[in-house]
């Protein structure tokens, strides 16, 4: 037999809820075996990175330790009767939260419970460093009745297919009021949303345009092939990252992205807010006219 050690945990099962604490856990637990001068494997039901072995090709006989690493464990499937195929390995369970007594089941050489009736420890993910990635809004205007040349499955496409396998965390935001399909109910709640995010993909003209004016960098594209209002005021505003779906290349809009989550970029959209304020004060002037009111234009900051 292998002096082998296997982690497992919760990840190792398909459709057993593993969360991002079990994988985090996991991590802890892989990098305080190496501490050890343990090189584990890990059993994973679909593997995907170094030493990560898929749950249904484990060898038992090639293990000596296992551990159980992070969740509520007790004595039933799956987890029993995977333990049952290692009657000869040593086993340990980290980080988790025992819905029995010891004395009712305990297949464990050695329990550091998270909690259990005896004890509670803080759990192992207090430990980890800070992990961080781009917030990204995804703000998409929908089917309009009055562009029957629309073609917002392209530019949706577009979007999934820039977004796949980059390490973002991608928000979806509604901008409408009447059925918001997140719950938003006035423009401050999702004002103050768009303001959250680090960059914002967006096919409508709201979308783009309260991200700017909250420094927030958009990649626009405008589901009218060669563009319309969409096209039209991000052009007259000078913002760059914009396209149309008569105008879309991949590696284009994968540099934009790349730029739109860099403090240059943020920069710009805080300089193109501030030139478009600028230029909607002679709005104001032109519409008081039109009214008969005073010519004299309210400052703004």
């Amino acid at each position: 037999m292998d002096q082998g050690t296997l982690v497992i945990g919760w990840f190792s099962f398909e459709l057993m809820g593993a969360t991002a604490g079990d994988l985090i856990a996991k991590d802890i637990a892989c990098g305080w075996l190496r501490k050890a001068g343990v090189e584990p494997h890990v059993a994973v039901f679909r593997p995907a990175g170094p030493r990560e072995i898929a749950t249904d090709e484990v060898v038992p006989e090639r293990y000596d330790t296992l551990v159980f690493v992070c969740g509520p464990i007790g004595d039933g499937p799956p987890l029993n009767a995977f333990l049952d195929r290692f009657p000869h390995a040593r086993k340990l369970a980290l980080n988790v939260s025992l819905l029995q007594e010891r004395a009712e089941w305990n297949p464990f050489a050695a329990i550091i419970e998270r909690d259990s009736t005896e004890r509670t420890n803080p759990d192992l993910t207090f430990a980890a460093p800070d992990a961080t990635v781009p917030v990204v809004g995804l703000i998409y205007v929908g089917a309009h009745r009055d562009f029957p040349a629309q073609r917002h499955d392209l530019a949706e496409k577009a979007f999934e297919e820039l977004l796949a396998g980059r390490d973002v965390a991608v928000v979806p935001i509604d901008t409408r009021l009447d059925v918001n399909e997140h719950g938003l109910c006035t423009p401050a709640q999702i004002e103050s949303l768009i303001a959250k995010m680090d960059a914002v993909l967006t096919t409508r003209l709201h979308g783009a345009a309260f991200a700017l004016r909250r420094g927030v960098p958009p990649v626009v594209i405008d589901s009218m092939p060669g563009g319309t209002k969409l096209w039209r005021q991000m052009r007259r505003i000078g913002w760059p990252l914009t396209f149309h779906v008569g105008d879309l290349d991949r590696d284009r809009l994968a540099a934009a992205l790349d730029f739109a989550v860099t403090p240059e970029a943020r920069r710009l959209a805080q300089q193109c807010a501030a030139n478009a304020r600028q230029a909607v004060v002679a709005v104001e002037q032109e519409f008081l006219a039109a009214v008969g009111g005073a010519s004299t234009p309210s400052v703004r900051g």
